[in-house]
């Protein structure tokens, strides 16, 4: 039972990137930042709101997890002081920073900025989490309701190989 509670949430975990995985990155603006441009990738990740959006999305995240097995119920606990420990804010703050700051030049961090401080940037920021959320419902749903056509595709792929 503890090795398969085990595999679980180690899972579990492993499909937490996935989720929120980018598509392949462009090439970074420069290979290394600026001190204006780290902060300026800071003044935006503030605006943004990354530390309470990802505080939200690891939580909507583990909630999910918990739903879809609940059996993880029990390591419920261990598994939220995991993630407080590797993927809070605190955690990522400097790395997100170095991030941003070399895909973006200052200018277009600042930019950036200047958008997210409208009122349309800052619906769009309070939104994302659900939007985030119900996109991945979405992809879910629609996965689930064709399974069988993907198994069949398997199942005759596989008999065609016998």
């Amino acid at each position: 039972m503890r090795t398969f509670l085990t595999s679980l949430v180690a899972a579990a975990l492993l499909t937490i990137p996935a989720a929120v995985q980018a598509q392949t990155p462009a090439p970074a603006a420069t290979s290394t930042s600026t001190p204006a441009q780290r902060k300026a990738a800071e003044t935006f990740l503030n605006t943004m709101q990354v530390e309470k959006t990802l505080g939200s999305a690891m939580d909507q995240m583990m909630t999910m997890q918990i739903k879809q097995r609940p059996e993880m119920k029990a390591v419920e606990p261990e598994m939220r002081a995991f993630m407080a420990k590797y993927m809070s804010w605190t955690s990522l703050k400097e790395d997100m920073i170095s991030l941003y700051a070399k895909e973006f030049t200052e200018k277009e961090l600042k930019d950036l900025t200047k958008f997210y401080e409208t009122p349309v940037g800052q619906k769009f920021v309070t939104r994302q989490a659900f939007l985030m959320q119900a996109g991945m419902e979405l992809g879910q749903r629609r996965v689930q309701e064709n399974l069988p056509e993907l198994q069949r595709a398997i199942e005759a792929k596989m008999k065609g190989q016998e």
